[in-house]
């Protein structure tokens, strides 16, 4: 399988895709260059292979076996830039080079079968996501300060995430009991009137753009917190928006999901048709009947930015924001040490106050 990198014609220098221009940059020589170009342009291949072996945590190789096992079966790709070869696990899609630091593009995960049919590339750059995630964390008083610090920001990533984007059409019908509640007085008297109705409600429903996450090894509730996205300007796949971040490929297929979606759509089509019965003091579904046309699937890459931390507890802390429109999700760790320190000066303080006032009195 293909392994790619896309090199700037004028001083050979390595591209990557820009998102404040949205254009392809050298850093070396600042060359730009649009998505026609890129596609005109020959790049750089190595190879990619299965590895059955996989570092251990000291660095040797260990053969994985089948079954319940730690280990995993290693795919390692060849840089085209340096000849290195590293090792990545059996869904990434585009990486870095560890000796070179070349973005690397590994196509052959991403064809045939896999080859996504759109992606939103990112709208917004390294820079302006970690100005925004200092602001963030700069609310926080109570951060340790290992989790902002230089280090830290190097490991902030921009990461392509896969998702199955599932679009229907339903035929549906409600049967619902409804009432009217009229309310009156006459002299000391007040009166109530409720009249029943049978209601039926029916259509065809067109329902769009329900996403599902297909990647099983990514936190769902982080990733899936920064929604929604503005799927009305995904775009055509190209490799080359995956140049200079990280992506992944999907593990999970349309079936995974179908049961799924399929209990989701009835669910909406019945709340749509629901919802149309108006002028009512109360509406009661008493049954309802849903029936499924025409389904279609797009497999979808969607930016994220993502750094995690591991805190002195052993928990993984996660933070995460929308490449495309800046949303923020994630838990952030706290500095019990300032925490107990802050409280401390506080009580003190009131101590002191009320020694005063009682002084004074």
């Amino acid at each position: 399988m293909a392994v790619i990198t896309y090199k700037c014609p004028n001083c050979g220098g390595e591209l990557v895709f820009d998102p404040a221009s949205q254009k392809y940059k050298c850093e070396y020589c600042v060359s730009e260059f649009t998505q026609r170009q890129l596609e005109e342009m020959t790049p750089a291949e190595g190879s990619e292979r299965v590895d059955d072996t996989a570092d251990d945590e000291n660095g040797s190789r260990s053969a994985s076996r089948s079954g319940k096992s730690s280990a995993q079966t290693a795919m390692v790709y060849t840089c085209p830039s340096c000849g290195a070869e590293v090792v990545t696990d059996e869904t990434t899609a585009a990486t870095f080079c560890y000796y070179c630091h070349n973005p690397v593009v590994l196509g052959g995960r991403l064809s045939g079968e896999y080859l996504p049919d759109k992606i939103i590339p990112f709208s917004i750059d390294r820079k302006s996501a970690t100005e925004q995630f200092m602001k963030f964390v700069g609310k926080k008083k109570f951060v340790p300060k290992a989790f902002f610090n230089e280090e830290q920001i190097e490991k902030f990533s921009g990461v392509y995430y896969p998702y199955w984007i599932y679009d229907c059409d339903t035929e549906g019908w409600v049967n619902a009991e409804a009432t009217r509640v009229r309310t009156w007085r006459s002299g000391d008297t007040e009166y109530t009137e409720t009249s029943i109705y049978q209601v039926e409600r029916d259509g065809d429903i067109t329902l769009k753009n329900i996403p599902k996450n297909a990647l099983k090894k990514s936190d769902k509730a982080l990733v899936n917190g920064v929604f929604p996205f503005r799927l009305s300007e995904a775009k055509q796949f190209s490799m080359g928006y995956l140049s200079g971040f990280l992506a992944e490929k999907r593990d999970m297929e349309k079936q995974d999901f179908a049961a799924q979606l399929h209990q989701e759509a009835e669910k909406y089509s019945q709340q749509i048709l629901r919802d149309s019965i108006t002028g009512y003091s109360t509406v009661n579904v008493r049954n309802s009947r849903i029936n499924h046309g025409q389904e279609t699937w797009n497999y979808l890459l969607l930016p994220v930015w993502v750094l995690t931390y591991a805190g002195r507890n052993g928990k993984v802390y996660y933070y995460t924001m929308n490449g495309q429109t800046g949303t923020i999700r994630g838990e952030l760790p706290v500095d019990y040490k300032k925490l107990s320190l802050f409280s401390l000066i506080v009580g003190v303080a009131l101590a002191v106050v009320c020694m005063i006032g009682g002084y004074l009195t």
